[in-house]
């Protein structure tokens, strides 16, 4: 009876399998339908030659795990939170931004914490890891530790004592007439006439409005003092408020002898200069009598991941692809912009970069940018109005009043 009880009972099951629709052995083993992941990525436009060859070296790399289709958009990185909060579910799935803006996008909703955040951190510099935290939290992947600006010249036009000041250079500039340029309408730079005279700008501990007291009345150096040596230099012919497009193109056509800029300008400048090109720290400006040397903001590019992405594992490996030790230094080589990893910035070639050499020669009079929404607007129509060599003839002081009540606007 035993010896029949097994073979009819596997029959059985069998036939109750087949009408169950189970499958056989050999359909279990059939190859799984592939996943296809679309990706969409936000970057500076600069950047479009060497993002899609990163793309390229990441699909590469999992090619056997998934149909990948990533796509690039231009997007700016110094306004990418207002982008990306004006619809995070249609917003990218991967972004490089300023870290600036880690405080209002985590706060939103749209960074979730790191999860491998000792690897992260380990592997970049400590700098670059702080201005990627909030109350001792990763939020974002540290890419680049050069968002600051120093300062490029011609060598064939000045010594190096002549670019220790600005109103020197802003002379000589007029002798050949030429033009050393700053871009007055970014309240971004003009942090640097403000920055070294004991007058303050920042955040409240709200971490939304400001405090400021630009428009200081007494002390060694009073606001007016600033605003009327911003004059002095605008009222020369070798000076003039160009933003960064504008600088690169007066470098290129041969207007421009001087500006003030950042690391992401090193390459064109000196395919334009070659040998000739120099950079160096901020040179000082005269201001009451004084020389005060020239501040600035700092601060680094970082890759976040949109907590609302469709594909957050594979959106969070391609922020990691994008920011690992080989492509932050192919970013150096193809951007010349210094990377946050530890090992790729103390390579040779990094520590030989004259443009990061100068970055690092300014940090000394540096701090990072910690502002709010408030801040930029005033300052710009203020510095704006004076390269323009105040028109009007309105009293500087009021000028610096109302420019301080709009950015400490609640």
């Amino acid at each position: 009876m035993k010896r029949k009880f097994f073979p009819l009972l596997a029959a059985a099951l069998a036939v109750l399998l087949t009408a169950c629709g189970g499958q056989t052995p050999e359909a279990e083993d059939s190859p799984p339908v592939r996943e296809t992941v679309e990706l969409t990525v936000w970057g500076a436009e600069e950047d479009e030659a060497l993002l899609k060859e990163i793309f390229a070296s990441f699909q590469q790399r999992y090619a056997g795990e998934a149909d990948f289709q990533i796509s690039y958009q231009a997007q700016s990185e110094s306004s990418c939170k207002d982008a990306l909060l004006g619809g995070l579910e249609a917003g990218a799935d991967v972004f490089a931004f300023a870290d600036d803006q880690v405080s209002a996008l985590s706060a939103a909703g749209a960074l979730d914490p790191i999860e491998n955040a000792e690897e992260i951190r380990s592997a970049n510099l400590s700098a670059a890891v702080e201005a990627a935290s909030m109350d001792g939290r990763l939020y974002a992947y540290p890419l680049t530790a050069d968002n600051g600006y120093f300062l490029y010249y011609n060598k064939s036009y000045f010594t190096d004592e002549d670019v220790r000041s600005l109103n020197r250079m802003v002379d000589i500039a007029a002798r050949y007439g030429c033009k050393v340029v700053m871009d007055w309408s970014s309240a971004w730079y003009v942090y640097a006439f403000f920055g070294n005279t004991g007058m303050e700008v920042g955040l409240n501990e709200d971490g939304i409005t400001n405090h400021c007291t630009w428009n200081r009345a007494d002390g060694a150096i009073r606001g007016v003092d600033v605003a009327q040596a911003m004059l002095d230099i605008a009222e020369s012919s070798g000076f003039a408020s160009r933003t960064d497009t504008e600088f690169l193109s007066g470098v290129q056509d041969g207007s421009v002898i001087a500006g003030i800029s950042g690391v992401w300008n090193a390459v064109a400048i000196e395919e334009a200069w070659g040998e000739d090109m120099g950079a160096a720290r901020l040179p000082c400006y005269t201001c009451a009598g004084q020389e005060v040397q020239m501040a600035s903001f700092s601060g680094c590019k970082l890759i976040g991941v949109n907590a609302y992405s469709q594909h957050p594992e594979w959106s969070t490996r391609l922020a990691e692809w994008i920011t690992n030790e080989e492509n932050q230094t192919l970013r150096f080589e193809m951007r010349g912009q210094s990377p946050a990893n530890v090992n790729a910035a103390n390579s040779p070639e990094v520590q030989a970069s004259p443009a990061i050499a100068a970055l690092l020669a300014q940090s000394e009079f540096s701090q990072l940018q910690r502002v709010g929404g408030k801040f930029w607007d005033p300052v710009s129509n203020f510095a704006l109005n004076l390269a323009q060599g105040n028109p009007s003839g309105d009293d500087l002081q009021d000028q610096l009043d109302e420019m301080a009540a709009g950015v400490e606007e609640r």
